[in-house]
């Protein structure tokens, strides 16, 4: 009968693995059609990420306390590595991503961050002297095709706000990428959960730090809408999707969840279109199938050889 069970359950959770991942993959792609909302009430860059920092500082916290519950205390080493990783991968990747959000379309914005797959693959090649197969080339070529597909349609559109905005979120992109490089040992030694929660930590302090240096206290008020949109954003597109990621992971393991997340491209294209009133043409369809592609191809393992 034990053994019934354990047959009859192992489906259950790897369903709900699945359907974690997928929510999580839609909660952070909400970000950029919040952020493009709160700009439309004159709102900067800067003060919409301290509010969406502010508010999510104390769910990070309480992360951070759960999951280092009886592990051993931080090091000096430990608080260094923490604090380079909430700079690249939380604090300079958001913000990049939020100014870049303000000159291109929500769906560009996911098309190049979901570029990241192939940019840490660019990274170990350059300085873990990596060797590229014929797959991963042909991989990188149809992914950067989908990018330039995308972005040569809006380029026509707004030349310089979308070569800005584009600079500004690949360079969000290549940010996070670094994170993610780096982040591999780390992990290891504290866990992703606690990881994630101290590095957000840093970063949320990081991005109250910048506000406060950079703008006037009475910036800090802002019209009601965007209040309500930062806690949406600080808590279904924030600390939410962290939580639901984490727990995808560590029940249908972390390539399944990375293909799985390949439904938040998608997701920002089909609310750009309904929410924000962004267009869908064939262009935007062809450079999203490409870079679905290219990155499906890039988290492709290699075939064993046989014998």
């Amino acid at each position: 009968m034990a053994v019934e069970s354990s047959a009859v359950a192992a489906p259950r959770l790897n369903w709900t693995g699945l359907a974690l991942a997928m929510l999580g993959a839609i909660g952070f792609s909400g970000k950029a059609i919040i952020v493009k909302l709160a700009y439309r009430h004159g709102v900067d860059a800067v003060t919409l990420l301290m509010w969406r920092m502010l508010l999510a500082l104390p769910f990070f916290l309480a992360m951070a306390w759960w999951s280092g519950r009886g592990k051993p205390a931080l090091t000096r080493r430990d608080w260094r590595d923490i604090a380079v990783l909430g700079f690249t991968g939380y604090y300079l990747a958001s913000y990049l991503d939020f100014a870049g959000l303000a000159y291109i379309s929500a769906s560009l914005e996911r098309l190049i961050l979901y570029l990241n797959p192939t940019l840490v693959l660019l990274l170990s090649v350059v300085f873990f002297h990596h060797r590229l197969q014929a797959r991963q080339v042909l991989a990188l070529a149809i992914s950067y095709a989908g990018v330039v597909a995308v972005f040569a349609h809006e380029l026509s559109f707004d030349g310089r706000s979308t070569v800005i905005g584009a600079a500004l979120v690949f360079a969000s992109a290549i940010s996070y990428a670094v994170y993610l490089a780096l982040s591999g040992k780390v992990v290891q030694r504290l866990g992703s959960l606690r990881l994630a929660g101290l590095a957000s930590s840093v970063a949320c302090a990081l991005c109250i730090g910048q506000f406060l240096l950079v703008k006037p206290l009475a910036a800090a008020w802002v019209p009601t809408p965007v209040m309500w949109l930062s806690l949406l954003n600080s808590t279904a597109c924030t600390v939410a999707p962290v939580l639901m990621v984490m727990l995808a992971i560590a029940r249908i393991g972390a390539p399944l969840s990375s293909q799985v997340g390949m439904v938040g491209p998608m997701s920002t294209l089909i609310m750009g279109v309904l929410i924000l009133g962004e267009p869908m043409n064939g262009w935007i369809a062809l450079g999203t199938v490409l870079v679905l592609g290219g990155v499906f191809l890039v988290g492709l393992k290699p075939a064993a050889r046989p014998g």
